[in-house]
């Protein structure tokens, strides 16, 4: 039996990656593999630390290599030392640090055969910053999912202010406009766009638009009949 499909879907932060890449993974019976949540989990347990910055601490710490994701329940649960952190590494300030965290060496090569491994199978749905591009060069299907600063920055605060929290929308769109400036411009990894990637600009579709888009051109690529998944054959 060959491996069943890897896709990539890279991005910048708040073009609907993570709702966008759950939906397409469950429309295929595949994983989705979150790499950004285990970015940020590092990010927490680096500030419940005291990070100060400094990447030489980074380099110190073999507390780093104890980050994994668990699939439970049709659950995606990120695990810390042990600990689920899947709620508490989801707001602007971990957002953030991630974002700088993500452009050291230390960190990548920590965290880059975590993702291999969760994806060895195939079968799995990655969604990131450099997903097509380092982690998986050679994915059968890669998109970049886009949108504009605006529309990204009405989303954030939207699910926010439906989490309860006090957010300004000027604020998240100056969040995310400096997360941009960090991911594309870092050294290691930038945020780029795959040579082999379909771009998709969700600032005026719906989710259930751009997940049926995706479909068709997954099916286009690798016939679902040859993806192995019993519903399909």
């Amino acid at each position: 039996m060959k491996r069943r499909p890897i896709i990539t879907i890279d991005g910048p932060a708040g073009a609907g990656k993570s709702t966008i890449s759950k939906l397409l993974a469950s429309r295929l019976s595949f994983i989705c593999l979150d790499t950004g949540a285990l970015y940020r989990a590092v990010a927490y347990r680096l500030k419940c630390e005291g990070w100060d910055g400094a990447a030489g601490t980074i380099a110190d710490s073999g507390r780093l290599l104890k980050v994994s994701l668990k699939h439970e329940a049709g659950r995606v649960q990120v695990i810390v030392d042990g600990e689920d952190v899947s709620e508490k590494i989801r707001t602007e300030e971990i957002g953030l640090l991630a974002s700088r965290i993500s452009a050291l060496p230390q960190i990548r090569e920590n965290l880059l055969p975590v993702q291999r491994e969760l994806a060895a199978a195939g079968g799995v749905v990655a969604e990131g910053r450099d997903m097509g591009t380092v982690v998986f060069p050679d994915a059968d299907v890669k998109f970049f999912l886009d949108a504009s600063v605006e529309e990204r920055a009405k989303r954030r605060y939207l699910e926010m202010v439906c989490k309860g929290e006090r957010v300004n929308l000027t604020d998240i769109g100056n969040d995310l406009l400096l997360r941009d400036r960090q991911d594309r411009g870092r050294s290691i990894a930038p945020l780029v766009i795959p040579a082999d990637a379909v771009v998709v600009d969700s600032s005026n579709q719906s989710i259930p638009q751009v997940v049926d888009f995706m479909i068709s051109v997954v099916e286009r690529v690798c016939p679902l009949r040859e993806c192995f998944l019993p519903e399909f054959t």
